[in-house]
């Protein structure tokens, strides 16, 4: 959980045919998105073709306060964005939106996923000229856009061409003075969706950011598509759609909130199948059902529902302990965990438990745990994972950059179980997480559990691929 896959960011945007409040309404909006990023923010608001901005590092709350947003003023659209670094590193010039000024106007931009081909392309945006402010893709993407601007009639016309040079995962939210566009990838890699809220219409990562303001949810956006909404309404650019999109799984798994909705289906339902398929695959005898904090709740619940075992409480997780949470050595760093997460001993002392999590990644948090239970009394531990092991990178924006982290790379599961400290270890099928929703109106991408690509992979992108080291004299 606190050494776990992190997933790049999370996007808003919304555009109103009357100027109003969309500052607050964006942050609503971001606030419900928080899960998918906690280490930067931002939000631009458009008011007749003046764009006002603010972005920093921090969670929602602690950048913007009364001050902030009534300091953005009124208008008609704006766009947010939540991030967790997968390509750059944490700094304030990597948060998002970003805004851009070029001889058509201003231009802002929110992304969330990763390119596959930003180093090639940076490379040659630099050899025409083009200086960077920052160490993401997205600025990347921004020149794409911009650069087809210059020479298109419109900035929709733009976007459409850009996604012809631009490869890889990427929902995108885009502002001009007039316009909010939503694009995402062929792929379709990261959820992005459609909402109502009165006669203005707002476009999120997930559904809980509907939610959070009171809109309507109206549908996802297709693999391909690009949606275009301004004072004539919605429509649609259909030139790069592709039938079905291929998904990334983790979605369901780990990365979305358990309320949201995607691609038709629940998440919550989705996690309550994993937990299923983890009882039909890896039965156990046992005493108590127990969840990791946050997103192996609902698998747990869905464990204990199939197998009759008794659901319990397992963990009380420190809601307060934030990024900024102090860890001076090694000895604070290893117990740090206690800090972040502490056993209700009345549920596992004495007793066989089936501890369910969403992921194990280098085993190190995972052993911490389940040492954890051990300590507060607990006879056996059973540990069940709502995914397959994690065997290959990512290269569409979850921040498994390289082989040499995962622990599932090193060992065999017997081996993990020992080093975990567990008496028994069970990871859920390639074919059960692949089965998790109940419609076929999209596919997975599973690469990296499988090795499997739906689109062309580099042979690697690091984290910092665009950081530049400079030398003290």
């Amino acid at each position: 959980m606190f050494n776990s896959i992190h997933e790049e960011c999370g996007v808003f945007g919304i555009y109103s045919p009357d100027d109003t409040n969309v500052a607050m309404q964006t942050y609503m909006g971001l606030y419900a998105l928080q899960h998918r990023g906690q280490e930067s923010c931002g939000i631009v608001v458009n008011d007749s073709g003046v764009f006002s901005y603010h972005k920093d590092i921090g969670l929602v709350h602690e950048v913007f306060n009364k001050d902030r947003l009534t300091a953005l003023g009124e208008g008609n659209i704006a766009i947010g964005h939540v991030r967790y670094s997968t390509t750059g590193n944490s700094n304030r010039s990597n948060a998002q939106p970003l805004v851009v000024r070029h001889v058509k106007g201003p231009l802002a931009i929110a992304h969330n996923g990763n390119l596959t081909n930003a180093y090639e392309l940076r490379t040659e945006y630099e050899l025409k000229g083009a200086i960077f402010h920052s160490t993401n893709d997205t600025e990347v993407i921004s020149y794409a856009i911009t650069e087809q601007r210059l020479v298109c009639s419109s900035i929709e016309e733009a976007v459409e061409k850009s996604m012809a040079k631009i490869k890889g995962a990427y929902s995108l939210v885009v502002m001009s003075p007039q316009k909010l566009i939503a694009a995402r990838d062929p792929i379709g890699f990261r959820p992005l969706s459609i909402g109502k809220l009165g006669n203005a219409y707002v476009v999120a990562s997930e559904t809980c950011a509907f939610d959070s303001i009171g809109a309507e949810f109206v549908r996802d956006i297709r693999p391909g598509e690009i949606v275009i909404i301004d004072e004539n309404g919605l429509r649609s650019i259909e030139t790069h759609i592709t039938p079905k999109p291929k998904l990334c799984v983790f979605e369901y798994v780990y990365f979305a909130r358990p309320d949201s909705v995607i691609e038709g289906s629940s998440v919550h339902k989705a996690r309550l199948k994993a937990g299923e398929y983890l009882w039909k695959e890896h039965p156990v005898d046992a005493d108590v059902v127990i969840g990791v904090p946050d997103s192996g709740l609902d698998a747990a619940l869905g464990f204990s529902n199939a197998s009759g075992i008794p659901y319990g409480v397992g963990f009380i997780k420190n809601r307060y302990v934030g990024r900024t949470f102090i860890q001076p050595n090694q000895t604070e760093r290893t117990n740090s965990v206690k800090i972040k997460l502490n056993v209700v001993r009345e549920t596992v002392r004495g007793k066989r438990v089936v501890l369910i999590d969403d992921s194990i990644v280098r085993g190190t948090t995972s052993r911490r745990i389940v040492n954890l239970i051990r300590e507060a009394g607990a006879k056996e531990i059973h540990v069940r994972i709502s995914c397959p092991p994690f065997t290959n990178p990512c290269f569409f924006g979850t921040d498994i950059d390289s082989k040499e982290n995962l622990i599932a790379c090193r060992m065999s599961i017997p081996e993990i179980c020992r080093e975990i400290g567990a008496d028994t270890l069970g990871y859920l099928s390639v074919e059960a997480v692949n089965s998790l929703t109940d419609n076929d109106a999209c596919d997975f991408c599973d690469g990296c559990f499988t090795g499997e690509y739906p689109a062309p992979v580099p042979k690697e992108i690091p984290k910092d691929k665009f950081e530049f080291k400079i030398k003290k004299k």
